[in-house]
């Protein structure tokens, strides 16, 4: 740690108040929101030295199939020395775990991936560390130790969430095994973001996905969203950005919607996980009716107008998108689309792109990445820390690789068109009358540009629709658009005060068909 980089954060925490505005950062770029991420739990990705557990040199392995799919952005689950498999429980904030490899193997990681312009951010587990962590074995065995009150303790029980400790009681809100940091006690921040500003200037890293970013302080009986986690987020923004002004943190506040998420966004976390989004693509492609995805877009025009935030279908504590829409290939194709062609910076489960399925337990979720249709699904020489999904034989990488109609190649279009065209990452959003519930249709605008989406989001073929815009968005005369992705004949619209009525752009739309068109004369 450098001696200057240590000063300047002791001196953040102490004279800087958490209202303080942040580092000027007009010589920056928000680079994230125009990027597509990939999680990764390194774990189950690619095993690279025959010993069952995925590591971070099968992950370099694969890099090339990343910029094929072509994500910007890679999240790596916890990639710190932990007794659990998930990581989520640290007890070394510094080291790698041995299990995926060293430092020289993470760095050689960025290298490589920084080449192919793939940014990288790991989890940050801020608000607990291991039971096992040296600072809590020190702190339960010793009242006197400096490291007592780097967590929460009491006398009593206070119910749940307390667990009997040598001395005392200690608090620790997900289990015994994750005790609670002492965020009140300004010595746990400056360790803290001494983590922080090792991983970015030592070591590499572009930022950070800040687990459990809600639960930081807990005032009383309120153990989450508290205002004193607001403020001591505040301060942490103004930390890390002095650090980097590139870095960037995307914050785990379960449940958020689009107001929640309002809360932590600009002076705490650049964004934050809309759950209220992410419901409403899964809700949507999985009943075939457009309420869902038009309900999350409504709230989040009204409370994030901007669409600063990060978006997913689903993610490593929940059952997987393709098992929620019950194996049908259809539904998560739309799913897909509606993803990857809305606001906010959207995320991808590793696996989803090719529909691997997975059902609690949380083990059943996080399955071996699965590569091709060999014994061990392709992903390691020998049997594997958990045994792959049954299905690997018929649902691999290799399988799809060369199908123009798999799920894969439907991601990969999906992705391409999204970078290629500013609308789709970066523009705003119309909603349109379609004068039926089963099809959604929104305009993504950016300057002079406009490209309508259009998915039929039932398994049926449909004619029955008629799609209206009331708004002035859209220039005088007629359009015939251009298809990016589907096929069919286009038919023109006449565009009357900015907007348009009863327009069919095709006059049926098959099963689940997804749709982008350039509104282009």
């Amino acid at each position: 740690m450098h001696i200057k980089r240590t000063i300047l954060l002791l001196v953040l925490l102490a004279l800087i108040p958490a209202s303080c505005s942040p580092v000027n950062q007009s010589n920056t770029r928000d680079w994230w929101r125009e990027a597509v991420f990939y999680e990764i739990f390194i774990r189950s990705f690619n095993d690279s030295n025959g010993d069952g557990i995925g590591d971070l040199n099968g992950v370099t392995q694969k890099l090339d199939y990343l910029q094929d799919l072509g994500v910007t952005g890679i999240w790596f689950m916890p990639i710190h020395p932990s007794p659990s498999y998930h990581g989520y429980d640290v007890t070394d904030y510094y080291a790698v775990n041995p299990e995926y490899g060293t430092l020289d193997d993470l760095k050689r990681f960025l290298d490589e991936a920084h080449k192919r312009d793939i940014r990288v951010i790991i989890d940050l587990v801020l608000n607990h560390t291991s039971s096992q962590h040296p600072w809590f074995l020190e702190a339960n065995s010793n009242p006197e130790s400096k490291y007592r009150d780097f967590y929460v303790w009491a006398n009593d029980s206070g119910g749940n969430g307390w667990h009997a400790g040598q001395n005392g009681y200690y608090f620790g809100f997900f289990c015994d095994c994750m005790p609670d940091l002492n965020y009140r006690n300004p010595e746990v921040a400056v360790d803290m973001l001494k983590v922080t500003d090792y991983w970015l200037n030592d070591i590499g890293v572009d930022g950070f996905r800040v687990d459990a970013a809600k639960h930081l302080i807990e005032e009383g009986n309120v153990r989450e969203n508290t205002p004193a986690t607001h403020e001591w987020l505040k301060s942490f923004y103004t930390a890390y950005k002095a650090q980097d002004p590139t870095a960037y943190t995307v914050g785990e506040v379960f449940g958020a919607g689009s107001s929640v998420v309002k809360s932590y966004t600009g002076n705490q976390l650049d964004q934050v996980f809309n759950f209220e989004m992410e419901s409403g693509f899964i809700n949507s492609a999985k009943g075939g009716a457009n309420s869902g995805i038009i309900s999350a877009i409504k709230f989040a025009l009204q409370d994030m107008p901007d669409f600063n935030y990060a978006t997913f279908l689903t993610n490593h504590d929940q059952d997987r998108t393709m098992s929620f829409l019950n194996g049908d290939i259809g539904k998560a194709k739309i799913a897909a689309t509606l993803l990857l062609t809305s606001p906010g910076t959207p995320f991808i489960y590793y696996g989803e792109e090719i529909g691997m399925q997975g059902r609690k337990p949380d083990e059943d979720i996080r399955l071996p990445m699965q590569w091709s249709a060999e014994v061990n699904a392709g992903f390691s020489t020998v049997k594997p820390w958990r045994a792959p999904a049954a299905d690997h034989q018929v649902v691999n990488v290799r399988m799809q690789e060369d199908d123009p109609t798999s799920l894969l190649n439907h991601y990969r279009t999906l992705i391409k068109l999204r970078m290629e065209y500013p609308p789709l990452r970066s523009g705003d959003i119309t909603l349109l009358d379609t004068g039926n519930p089963a099809i959604f249709a929104a305009i993504r605008s950016s300057g002079k540009s406009w490209i309508l989406i259009l998915v039929n989001l039932q398994g049926t073929t449909i004619s029955d629709y008629q799609l209206g815009l009331a708004e002035d968005i859209l220039p005088g005369g007629t359009i015939t658009p251009s298809l990016l992705f589907g096929s069919g004949n286009v038919s023109a619209v006449r565009i009357s005060n900015g907007g348009f009525d009863g327009y069919k752009p095709l006059e049926e739309l098959p099963p689940y068909g997804s749709y982008i068109l350039l509104m282009e004369k």
